[in-house]
């Protein structure tokens, strides 16, 4: 998503040209182009595909066909993380209690099937000011309480640091996470203000905000987290530039901080 402007193989092409082992897919691009289509070129250049983002938005209706979809697909690119951004308030959940607890009973109807496909549930835990419209699983406590209803294999939670650094309790549920294997997604992005009009968008590049990076990575690494590490940047800024700029740009910066 952090170079959403190019295409996948254009994607595929500059991560192998610069040495970037592995690349987080989203499920739009990869239906444009095909599951099976995108599958192969990823694994033929060598590529991991670190996570699928996005299952969830179980508070709307339809959700536990197309979560059973994204399992699939996870399966088909050879992943064993879908990323989960679970829903907000909608006329069948209207207030932050009933959301919360849709989105626990539908993670416990789909882990089951993605535990017997080798897939694992990732719980993203996104800001507050999220949580009317897009997830009501604000901090990482709450999607550890749902997560630890079920085994490790299957349900974990995302750490993404725009979304927790603001959360003093968040470091101790982070060590919480590992010690229990739990964390099953580690991003970046950091926190620039004035956010754009809508918010959603305003993620800015590593280095150049008010999250301390650095320490969110020996946060990580303390509580025993050894997998990929992913940059997901929404900036319109970023998305208006050359995408082969942007990425080396985002090289640099993951280096650096």
């Amino acid at each position: 998503m952090t170079v959403k402007q190019l295409s996948l193989p254009e994607l595929v092409r500059e991560c192998v040209r610069l040495g970037v082992p592995g690349v987080g897919l989203w499920r739009e691009p990869v239906r444009e182009y095909g599951v099976e289509a995108a599958a192969a070129l990823v694994r033929d250049a060598g590529l991991a595909v670190t996570t699928l983002c996005r299952g969830g938005f179980f508070t709307s209706d339809g959700w536990e066909a197309e979560n059973r979809a994204a399992i699939d697909e996870a399966v088909t690119l050879g992943t064993d993380t879908l990323v989960l951004v679970s829903g907000g308030l909608t006329p069948a959940c209207p207030d932050l209690p009933s959301a919360r607890a849709r989105i626990a009973e539908a993670i416990g109807t789909l882990a089951p099937y993605a535990g017997a496909r080798g897939v694992r549930l990732a719980i993203e835990p996104l800001h507050p000011m999220y949580a009317s419209d897009r997830c009501a699983v604000s901090t990482l406590d709450q999607a550890l309480g749902i997560a630890e209803r079920f085994p490790a294999e299957q349900v974990g939670v995302v750490v993404d640091t725009y979304h927790l650094w603001w959360d003093d309790r968040a470091p101790a549920a982070v060590e919480r996470a590992g010690a229990a294997g739990r964390i099953h997604s580690f991003q970046l992005a950091d926190w620039t203000t004035p956010l754009p009009a809508g918010v959603l968008n305003g993620r800015g590049q590593l280095g150049t905000g008010a999250i301390d990076l650095p320490a969110w990575s020996a946060l990580l690494e303390k509580a025993g987290y050894t997998g990929p590490v992913e940059v997901e940047l929404f900036n319109d800024e970023l998305w208006s530039r050359n995408g082969t700029e942007v990425l080396e740009e985002t090289l640099e910066a993951f280096l650096a901080v």
